[in-house]
């Protein structure tokens, strides 16, 4: 039978993890309505590009809020405090949008559209494609500030945005998957092996931009005829 002090000890644990982790909810809940006028501005941005230039820079979009598990995992890793007010300040990409595109120039249309958003804040950007990472991955990485209008006052939340060709995209899952297969020490010889297969997926991605700037080019001919 358990001490009456020890379970109590143990009751008011139990309480304290309750109520931090209803704080960190109530305060993780402004992000989803980040991504959601994120999401709609960036879908507005691709009708509009089909409409106009009958194209669509989107191939698809994906989005997720970061759980707390997973954001105290992070500041561990930082070494920071574990606080939800850490958290706000420290951690950029609670919430995440992942677009993918059919171009490399697709990613940096959507980059600058995105930059002329009135209410969009760029504050950081890192470019991946121009710079890739010593394992060949390559994105852009964007972190950007959007107003969410509550109903007593404007909280200005911030958002990450990576935007990535299909190629570029299949290749970081990949990655990713292989990294935690060998438990984030991958041997030299398959890193030598990503990185060249990140150079493929580099020439695929110049080679059908190609393609397609032809397919154009045959199109305005015949519409010259």
């Amino acid at each position: 039978m358990i001490p009456t002090e020890e379970l109590k000890k143990k009751v008011l644990e139990a309480e304290n993890l309750q109520s931090n982790l209803n704080e960190w909810k109530e305060q993780l809940f402004v992000y989803k309505f980040a991504l959601e006028e994120i999401n709609t501005k960036l879908k507005i941005l691709n009708e509009e590009y089909q409409y106009i230039h009958n194209h669509n820079p989107i191939e698809h979009m994906k989005s997720r809020i970061k759980s707390p598990a997973s954001i105290v995992k992070k500041l561990q890793r930082k070494g920071i405090d574990i606080t939800i007010e850490n958290a706000l300040e420290h951690i950029h990409d609670i919430a995440g949008v992942r677009i993918t595109c059919s171009f490399i120039s697709d990613i940096y249309t959507m980059y600058e559209a995105i930059s002329r958003q009135d209410d969009i804040e760029v504050i950081r950007v890192k470019d991946y494609i121009k710079h890739p990472k010593a394992n060949g991955y390559k994105s852009l990485h964007l972190i950007v500030k959007i107003p969410v209008f509550l109903s007593n006052h404007v909280e200005k939340v911030k958002v990450e945005i990576q935007i990535r060709t299909i190629a570029m995209d299949f290749w970081a899952s990949l990655e990713h998957k292989i990294y935690y297969k060998f438990d984030k020490e991958i041997p030299h010889e398959l890193q030598m092996e990503l990185k060249n297969a990140a150079e493929a997926a580099h020439f695929l991605d110049e080679k059908m931009k190609k393609i397609s700037d032809e397919v154009d080019l045959y199109k305005l001919e015949a519409m010259k005829i």
